[in-house]
């Protein structure tokens, strides 16, 4: 059954929240806030339902974070944001660009937050997002430097583009990386190592190295945790644990769309049940809907086939895609599913992707959306 929804929205230009009723039938609009600023992310506390953290980068004020504690109504910025410690030499030292990703904590961890930065980075908050520290275990590693080398990664900088919590275990951390791929950690981000056996580098001189993948979203299947969804540069992937080798699922895809995109949804009541948006990879790139023809592809047999969804998009002449934090799910059912598209489009399907219609229009380009309980 339905219930109320918002949508985080975090644009070029600002971040907008949208509230649903509770037919998710109409919509009404907050915003913006920041207008101006790069909102890579806004994310809203499961564990008390009511703190909003946002990763913002301000003009000429630099990275920071913005909290909220009434819903979006007042921000307090973070007294110590993210940011690598001063080095010796200060030429040789990194600076945080941006912020990306903002992860809660475990929930037995209230007040725990992590981040993910560009340059790639992790750090953590102990205090609910006011201060942050470096993760010594991932920034500091003797590896750090092959796992993230210095001028690699995306048009909008290198990434530490996602962290993923084990929800059985708070010492259970994955992380996904722009630059060398996936990484495990089992005692809370103090060690870790590469996870990417089997995915393909096509780029790299040895196309199946142990790390130097581009892996652009992860997701654990919330009924099966040791399943991991994969959304990579080169393609779509799931792994079952205990196993260490990825499957290339984007293999059943269709020849002529591929399996390239940036996101990947998980159903959160069935194991089998995934969706992607796919982009056009080929050539240069182009990052657009395959034929201006956009679509989502749904497998409900863990990646043995797709289907195509596309009723209610657009036939032809939309050249928009979704970025790696602009797809989400609600968890309702049946599920909710909504995309934020390079065009400011919002986009939505109250039937696990049967039909889609779209919510908004003219916003700047989307970056992030989040679906959380209104």
């Amino acid at each position: 059954m339905a219930s109320a929804t918002q949508l985080l929205i975090g644009t070029r230009k600002g971040a907008w929240i949208f509230k649903s009723d509770a037919d998710r039938r109409s919509w009404s609009i907050d915003g913006p806030h920041f207008l101006g600023s790069v909102i890579n992310h806004l994310v809203l506390d499961p564990r008390d339902g009511r703190t909003l953290l946002m990763a913002a980068k301000t003009g000429h004020l630099g990275p920071t974070i913005f909290r909220s504690t009434d819903g979006g109504k007042t921000w307090a910025e973070a007294v110590r944001p993210p940011a690598f410690p001063k080095a010796a030499d200060p030429a040789s030292g990194r600076a945080v660009d941006h912020s990306f990703w903002l992860e809660p904590g475990h929930a037995s961890e209230p007040g725990v937050w992590w981040a993910g930065t560009s340059p790639p980075g992790l750090f953590v908050s102990e205090d609910g997002g006011a201060t942050w520290d470096s993760v010594s275990g991932f920034n500091d590693h003797p590896m750090y430097d092959k796992w993230v080398p210095e001028g690699a990664g995306t048009p909008d900088g290198a990434l530490l583009n996602q962290i993923v919590i084990d929800p059985r275990d708070a010492a259970h951390m994955y992380i996904a990386t722009s630059t060398g791929g996936v990484f495990e950690s089992r005692d809370r981000a103090r060690t870790w190592g590469p996870l990417n056996r089997g995915v393909e580098a096509n780029f790299m001189p040895d196309p199946y190295p142990e790390y130097g993948q581009d892996a652009h979203y992860i997701a654990l299947s919330p009924p099966k945790l040791d399943r991991i969804w994969q959304q990579n540069h080169c393609g779509i992937y799931r792994l079952d644990r205990p196993g260490e080798t990825w499957e290339r699922i984007g293999k059943a895809m269709p020849s002529e769309v591929g399996d390239i995109g940036f996101t990947i949804i998980p159903h959160p009541r069935d194991p089998d049940t995934a969706w992607v948006f796919p982009m056009d990879g080929t050539d240069v790139w182009p990052r657009t809907s395959p034929g201006g023809a956009p679509a989502v592809y749904r497998t409900r047999d863990a990646g043995a086939s797709w289907e195509r969804q596309d009723s209610g998009f657009p036939r032809e002449q939309a050249w928009f895609t979704v970025k790696r934090q602009a797809f989400c799910a609600d968890g309702h059912d049946p599920l909710g599913l909504y995309l934020g598209a390079t065009n400011g489009e919002v986009w939505m399907s109250d039937d696990e992707g049967g039909g889609w219609r779209r919510v908004a229009a003219h916003l700047p380009e989307i970056y992030s959306v989040v679906a959380a309980p209104a």
